[in-house]
């Protein structure tokens, strides 16, 4: 008789590549296209995250090829502990740079920068064993669209002298990249629109060769100065080597500075899987403590090896809502191919030789959308800027975040993003609008989470039933029933009847209008049309 354990761990590694072969229509997380086809988009997922992926290291002070090579890493292990049910990438994060960089500043190395990153990456582990095994409701409560929205855009906000510093090195440069992605975003289509990183930073550096020369010291024309590439350095790297991996060097300054990130991180990678179970149309919130767990290990490992935090990535989210293609086997591919260009040096030499000005374009662009995601979150949410606490409470820690107000209690420091994170959401639970509006009576009214209502809230409207979950409860019996106001029946059409809406996966919205499902149809992605899921388990995994 075989042991059940054994039976358990066969039956996830067969899970694990389950895939159903689907050859048209939207590929969902549990389908794949043909191999040579999701070969492809592995590939075209790579070539999403990697503008990303390699600038964060570089502004760090990192080995470019380690965070590729990590990230690869990550994504693998997301894949496994998500049991291949939530399609993602785990690129390098941008929430690391300010307090990496405040940890360099006071004197520390990249070692204990990489310390304070596995600090983090333990941190966000346990929070998402707590969200796994308690449920994400407490996760909503202390970070409402009001809270998020704010710390994402400080993020932005506080990166915005690091562009600056770095632009001004080559000023032209830095403004031929910036039109080249704004031109490759405004005026493309397709999968060339969702790669404007990329495609500015190689034009960016084919400007840098062309003008500047193969010399690093660049050329001057008039008063324009451009920059150069140092190809001698490319032609020494070799082709295949293991790369210098750095060991962490744990200090508790560093730690007190680089840990909070995880609670950014917590809100990050929250808002991502709401937006893939919206595209996808499963509801993929049952697995959200494991997604926290999977980015915590990939964060810890990637610490202890010398490369940088990672997170899921927004612009692989975007090339999947392009393509309609979620399949989680794409990740794999795009995985084991980053792996191999981290065992490339000359890969790396090619990176390290972008010329500052190139990266600094890059880095306006990229600081600047991050801020401008932060406002788009509450916008999208309705957050009301119109109740004096929300806007109180965002004046304050907007500042607190981007001047990077520090405190010290002795050896403990917090400072920039972690201070106006915690600072944000203790704010909004002692004078956010939940916290400061009165109790809800029976006559209408309730409470707001950073100025957005929720379903439960919304009231019931006075027409016909059109959704199982607007039925009111029952009323208990001996107790006499309202009278209500009946309409005068109208001859000219039909007395709608209830009815069970059609299965898709998840409860529409009463206000949403109702339409047939297709997999044919691209769905709508924006957290404002996300529905709020019922608690269920996660379903098991057949064997195909």
């Amino acid at each position: 008789m075989q042991n059940p354990y054994v039976e358990r761990v066969i039956d996830w590694l067969y899970s694990l590549g389950g895939w159903e072969e689907k050859r048209s229509g939207v590929i969902g997380p549990d389908d794949r296209l043909p191999w040579g086809q999701t070969t492809t988009m592995g590939l075209q997922h790579v070539l999403a995250m990697f503008g990303s992926t390699v600038i964060a290291p570089i502004l760090m002070g990192f080995d470019p090829n380690l965070a590729i090579f990590f990230s690869g890493i990550g994504t693998l292990l997301f894949f496994c502990i998500t049991a291949g049910r939530v399609p993602s990438y785990l690129g390098s994060s941008f929430a690391f740079i300010a307090p990496a960089g405040a940890v360099m500043a006071g004197g520390g190395g990249i070692p204990e920068v990489l310390g304070g990153i596995v600090a983090a990456g333990v941190v966000y582990t346990i929070i998402g064993f707590a969200v796994h095994y308690a449920g994400s409701a407490w996760i909503d409560s202390l970070m409402p669209p009001l809270v998020t929205g704010a710390i994402v855009a400080i993020i932005g906000l506080n990166l915005a002298g690091a562009a600056r510093d770095l632009s001004e090195s080559s000023i032209f440069l830095a403004a031929i990249t910036i039109a080249a992605v704004l031109f490759i975003a405004l005026f493309t289509g397709g999968v060339i629109s969702r790669l404007p990183i990329l495609l500015g930073v190689v034009f960016g550096y084919l400007v840098a060769l062309l003008l500047g020369g193969t010399n690093v010291t660049g050329r001057s024309f008039g008063p324009i100065d451009v920059q150069g590439v140092d190809v001698d350095r490319i032609k020494a790297a070799s082709w295949f080597g293991i790369p210098d991996f750095v060991t962490p060097s744990f200090s508790w300054n560093a730690i007190s500075l680089i840990a909070p990130v995880a609670i950014v991180l917590v809100a990050e990678n929250t808002g991502h899987i709401k937006a893939v179970s919206v595209m996808t149309g499963q509801n993929l919130m049952p697995w959200l403590g494991r997604g926290f767990i999977g980015d915590g290990v990939a964060t810890t490992v990637a610490g202890i090896g010398g490369g940088t935090g990672v997170t899921t990535y927004a612009e692989n989210i975007g090339v999947m809502a392009v393509t309609r293609v979620y399949s989680t086997a794409i990740f794999v591919i795009a995985g084991f191919t980053a792996i191999l260009l981290g065992l490339c040096p000359k890969f790396g030499a090619v990176i390290a030789t972008i010329p500052s000005g190139v990266l600094g374009g890059i880095a306006t662009v990229l600081f600047g959308l991050i801020a401008a995601t932060g406002f788009r979150i509450w916008t999208e949410n309705q957050v009301d800027f119109s109740d004096s606490g929300n806007l109180f409470i965002v004046a304050v820690t907007i500042i607190v975040g981007t001047a990077d107000y520090t405190v010290h209690f002795g050896d403990f420091a917090m400072g920039g993003i972690a201070l106006a994170t915690f600072g944000i959401i203790i704010l909004n639970q002692l004078f956010g609008s939940s916290a400061m509006r009165p109790p809800r009576t029976a006559g209408g009214g309730g409470s707001r989470s950073g100025g957005a209502r929720t379903r439960s809230q919304a009231p019931v409207p006075d027409r016909a039933i059109d959704d199982w979950d607007d039925i009111p409860p029952a009323q208990p019996r001996g107790q006499q029933r309202p009278v209500r106001q009946q309409r005068a029946p109208q001859q000219s059409r039909p007395v709608q009847q209830p009815r069970r809406p059609a299965s898709t996966g998840y409860d529409r919205p009463s206000s949403a209008p109702r339409r047939p499902v297709s997999d044919d149809r691209p769905r709508r992605s924006g957290l404002d049309d996300l529905p709020d899921f019922p608690d269920e388990e996660p379903r098991p995994r057949t064997r195909r």
